[in-house]
């Protein structure tokens, strides 16, 4: 029987949520307010977990779990941040900060029953202390965001922000175009390093002949050309971060001097011979299978295991489709805040990206925002102004395969809306017309358009 502690303003779901934990044998405290909750964690009351609301009305959660990992008692002590508001900054905040689970409300009882199963097995004692040399976690001033809401996405949060507090190495996988380098970029500005440089380097991108030159540097004369000095990448990420991209196409005779790097924290500039000692943390990013390049004996299985310390994997954006539209969003607005003209999209048009299977995933959506927000006829995007995405040779799913993986509810809602706007079109405002064609009454057409707002 564990003692937790449940601190949430929502009295109806702060008593449901005791009593599926009573049930379940738990001994259970509440708390309305992060005050309150805080009163008693400094009071150092004994507990064996916490459930924190993100917003609570005198404070958030997680100004409440930065004070409690202050208090040496609870240090350990595991924290679920509740919301039912998931952005990508709560997300990777709250678990960079040690919070055992992120969870989105509603909260099933399977869930719950699952999540303390996970924390009886964690081993991770009340009175525990941090490892030896673990650097204190920073206030974090402005997390950059992933965009998404998809639970699979969330999960790239979750990675992310508990690889935050560490220096290990991170491997990044995922099909070209998922978005590795902007996670990347979001570890490395939450991190520990976040005030040192971030470079990066394209290993598919650099010739063989000079992909060593690029990354440990070179002295004068080392070879035709090299008319002075001039610093690798490693001695440029020196205090930060080297994301090394496409690391699957790094050449095999450079994935041994690599590994040497990487182990010994040295570098030798070309055609030098003086040891440069590095202080980066590397993050590597790959396409490829890198396990299957393993047994083709294309790429050495010592750098393998030397990069997958922190494997992280981003989904592509067709097993994530409740991103699309968000992320459309986000595209033409940052069109329109380049001087472009402001767009937005019709539920007709959100419904044509959904029905799309995006095989160059999230950089093809981008670039086709970049098209409707020039071209298309007017400021509401249409499925009209998307044909050109209906005419490609990759577009064969239909949209209700798209819409499979949405709550059924929102489902619904955006394939009835669709077909509303489309009929409207094709009547050309005429609503007996759009009526008929829909086949139903006019009275229920009249109740639709005011329900969606398309009258």
């Amino acid at each position: 029987m564990a003692h937790i502690l449940i601190v949430d303003d929502d009295d109806a779901f702060r008593e449901s949520l005791a009593e599926t934990l009573t049930d379940l044998g738990h001994r259970i405290t509440e708390s309305g307010t992060g005050r309150e909750a805080l009163a008693l964690l400094e009071g150092l009351q004994r507990f064996d977990c916490v459930f924190l609301d993100f917003r609570l009305p005198d404070m958030n959660g997680i100004e409440v779990l930065e004070r409690l990992r202050t208090i040496p008692a609870h240090k350990a002590l595991s924290v679920v941040i509740l919301t039912a508001f998931a952005t990508s900054d709560n997300t990777i905040h709250a678990m960079r900060l040690g919070a055992f689970e992120h969870l989105t409300k509603p909260v099933g009882r399977e869930t719950i029953v699952a999540l303390m199963d996970r924390i009886g097995a964690s081993g991770r004692p009340q009175d525990a202390r941090p490892e030896a040399g673990v650097k204190p976690v920073e206030p974090v001033d402005s997390i950059p965001r992933l965009i998404g809401k998809s639970e699979s996405l969330r999960e790239v949060q979750k990675q992310i922000g508990r690889a935050a507090a560490s220096d290990s190495t991170v491997l990044l996988t995922g099909e070209t175009g998922t978005g590795k380098e902007v996670a990347a970029r979001v570890l490395h500005d939450v991190s520990l390093r976040k005030r040192g440089p971030f470079v990066a380097i394209n290993c598919a991108a650099i010739p063989a002949e000079l992909i060593e030159s690029e990354l440990f540097g070179h002295v004068k004369g080392a070879f035709t050309g090299a008319v002075a000095d001039r610093p690798g990448r490693f001695a440029q990420a020196n205090g930060g971060t080297l994301f090394l991209d496409e690391i699957g196409d790094l050449p095999l005779n450079m994935q041994a001097k690599l590994l040497r790097a990487i182990q010994e924290r040295v570098v030798t500039p070309l055609g030098g011979e003086r040891n440069v000692s590095i202080d980066v943390r590397i993050i590597a990013a790959t396409h490829r299978e890198l396990s299957a390049e393993v047994t083709a004996r294309t790429f050495r299985e010592d750098l393998f295991y030397r990069l997958n310390v922190i494997p992280i994997h981003l989904p592509p954006l067709r097993e994530r489709p409740a991103d699309i539209p968000q992320l459309a969003t986000h595209f033409l607005a940052l069109a329109a805040a380049r001087g472009a003209p402001a767009r937005s999209l019709s539920p007709a048009a959100e419904a044509c990206l959904l029905a799309y299977p995006w095989p160059g995933n999230v950089r093809e959506l981008k670039n086709a925002m970049e098209r409707v927000t020039a071209l298309a006829r007017g400021p509401l995007v249409t499925d009209d102004d998307l044909v050109f995405l209906m005419a490609a040779p990759a577009a064969q799913v239909g949209i209700a395969d798209a819409l499979l993986d949405l709550p059924l509810p929102e489902a619904i809602e955006r394939l009835e809306r669709a077909s509303i706007e489309r009929a409207l079109r094709a009547s050309s405002g005429n609503r007996a017309e759009t009526a008929r064609r829909l086949g139903i009454s006019r009275q229920s057409l009249y109740t639709k358009l005011a329900a969606y707002k398309l009258g």
